[in-house]
């Protein structure tokens, strides 16, 4: 038996973040606007990867950070990514498999979601100011079951049928079929005297995301979360009480523009609004009300009406 064949437990994504060599933040929550970034060269800007305890394995989180006038090297990859702008001005120009480039502008609070496989570049347009995004993605699983990083990054398939809405905002009535939201933090919701959430859809993606609206001083009371969901807040102040595993007292992450924080699937937690306006964050997760793949988003889905944004 060789050396190879006698090992176990293996996680390749783990494996290759390593080999990658730029900083890996863990935690129950990270603060993107603050978290230390370094060169890497895959990308041509810093970078660092964000590996929260309530992951699961699923999805995880690239923090991208571009200097003032910085841009990022041309990008492809055979994986489902949702970029949120946390600070700075910037462009994203994506190539589509006909030839034709469609431009979108990046700002504070943007949500914009690529077509999987079609090169992209991004720039930050500021000359003075730096640029921060953070990169949900589902590359975890995919390189948990496929393991060779050439397989991602050096495969020229495209996927035609996935680019024919890229880009298909601003956000509209439901269904939310767009690719690219403008500012989440101002985007309308359905009037709510608790809590409002919408789901985006984001063309074909495997990846959902969830616009979600706590009034001011509101207790959402206990909810259960489904699978991975990574938070990441928007706007507003208060916390998340979050009970997993049995643990008591309840584990509190405070809120804050730019903190991200991840509910362990079947983790109970509730989200305590203590501001004097309405609170913001973007839950993003495998799965969608079109696309459910996972079982638990598949039921959570089947239980709930469709809902709507404004």
């Amino acid at each position: 038996m060789t050396a190879a064949e006698a090992k176990f437990l293996l996680d390749p994504y783990l494996d290759w973040t390593r080999r990658e060599s730029i900083p890996i933040h863990e935690g129950l929550a990270v603060d993107l606007l603050t978290a230390e970034t370094a060169l890497w060269p895959r990308l041509g800007c810093e970078a660092a990867f964000i590996h929260l305890s309530g992951r699961g394995d699923w999805i995880t989180i690239f923090l991208l950070a571009l200097p003032p006038s910085g841009t990022s090297t041309p990008q492809r990859h055979l994986f489902d990514e949702v970029f949120y702008v946390l600070s700075g001005a910037g462009q994203i120009t994506v190539e589509l498999a006909d030839g034709r480039q469609k431009a979108f502008d990046l700002r504070p609070r943007g949500l914009f979601a690529p077509p999987l496989n079609a090169r992209y570049r991004i720039v930050n347009v500021s000359q003075q100011e730096p640029m921060r995004l953070a990169c949900a993605n589902n590359l975890r699983i995919l390189m948990n079951i496929f393991h060779d990083e050439t397989f991602f990054f050096d495969n020229p398939f495209a996927f035609p049928e996935r680019q024919r809405d890229c880009g298909n905002g601003p956000i509209d009535r439901n269904p939310q079929k767009t690719g690219f939201v403008p500012d989440l933090g101002t985007a309308a919701m359905m009037p709510a005297t608790g809590s409002a959430r919408s789901q985006l859809l984001l063309n074909e993606s495997s990846l959902g995301s969830q616009l979600c609206e706590i009034a001011a001083n509101t207790d959402e009371g206990a909810l259960c979360s489904d699978a991975g969901l990574h938070g990441l807040c928007i706007q507003g102040t208060g916390h998340t009480l979050l009970e997993s595993g049995g643990k008591s007292p309840f584990e509190r992450i405070d809120w804050k523009p730019g903190l991200c924080f991840a509910l362990p699937e079947h983790a109970i937690h509730r989200h305590v609004n203590t501001g004097p306006r309405p609170a913001r964050h973007v839950a993003i997760g495998l799965g969608t009300e079109r696309h459910p793949i996972v079982h638990a988003r598949r039921r959570t889905s089947e239980r709930r009406p469709p809902t709507q944004i404004q």
